[in-house]
């Protein structure tokens, strides 16, 4: 018998509604259903387990949201290696391959064994004080550093594998994986990289010149970020699930972790439908 770890934004209209059709069909396809944490009180007829014994409880774990809920899924895993499917209850979600009308279809999908994979990279982020680690992090989206107290732009250099790239005065720099390319960076003008590429994105929040362009560079290198110059705390925002204040002289390292982590989709998934689904690209008009 597969078991199915279920996690799921309880705060969607129709979390509970689809969750419940999807516990009677788990029923019936002879699955087992496990959930933990806020879903319980979705799902209370199903075994409800401590958070961090669910990667140990689960084959697959199914996560009903938006990309925002599957990132917390995948801090949740650990350094498991559970594979997740992604139900998209939201509007946006490009790492929730799923449309809310097929969660049916992806049990039965789970049941058979017929759904496809993805693997995603990972970035290992490091943030280092007076030559000390302060913290280590783990992202399948992005890093971000900037905003902070006021409005005053910062000073960063940039280093790819110990050489200086260049000096940027600007709001915040953004270090992403594939995966992270339709995210923030996204919205910073960055480029859509398919998520199976073995590169990160640099790229820089609002740069004050305008020959600064985003960069992409291979996996294998080791990104450093040294904030050089400030007049306040910074945030290090890592998949926009943790933070931590950064300050002047604080250096940031980004490099691909060992680690990554696989997505199931439904047969017949595509990752260009996906971009042509989400961002409404409808082609040229004649």
């Amino acid at each position: 018998m597969k078991c199915v770890g279920v996690i799921a934004n309880c705060s969607k209209p129709d979390a509970k509604q689809v969750l419940q059709v999807v516990s009677r069909r788990a029923d019936e396809l002879g699955l087992k259903l496990v959930t933990t944490g806020e879903t319980c009180g979705l799902l209370p007829d199903v075994e409800h387990v401590d958070p961090e014994a669910l990667a140990g409880t689960s084959d697959i774990l199914m996560v009903f949201g938006g990309d925002g809920t599957m990132l917390s899924a995948v801090r949740s895993l650990g350094d498991s290696d559970v594979p997740l499917l992604g139900v998209n209850l939201g509007s946006l979600g490009f790492m929730t391959s799923v449309p809310q009308e097929s969660a049916v279809l992806a049990l039965e999908v789970i049941a058979a064994g017929t759904y496809t994979t993805s693997t995603r990279s990972t970035a290992l982020c490091r943030l280092y004080r007076n030559g000390t680690v302060l913290e280590t992090y783990r992202s399948l989206n992005d890093v971000v550093v900037g905003w902070g107290e006021s409005a005053r732009v910062v000073a960063f250099s940039v280093f790819i594998n110990g050489d200086k790239v260049t000096a940027y005065l600007c709001d915040g720099v953004i270090i992403s994986t594939p995966t992270g390319s339709t995210g923030h960076q996204l919205s910073a003008g960055g480029p859509i990289v398919h998520p199976e590429s073995p590169v990160f994105v640099v790229n820089v929040i609002c740069p004050h010149t305008l020959s600064t362009r985003p960069i992409v560079v291979p996996d294998n290198s080791v990104i450093g970020v040294h904030v050089t110059e400030t007049q306040k705390e910074l945030i290090l925002a890592v998949d926009g699930q943790e933070s931590r204040r950064v300050q002047q002289a604080d250096l940031i390292e980004i490099e691909r972790s060992p680690q990554n982590v696989k997505f199931l989709h439904l047969p017949g998934y595509n990752y260009f439908t996906v971009l042509r689904h989400k961002l409404g690209w409808r082609g040229s008009v004649k």
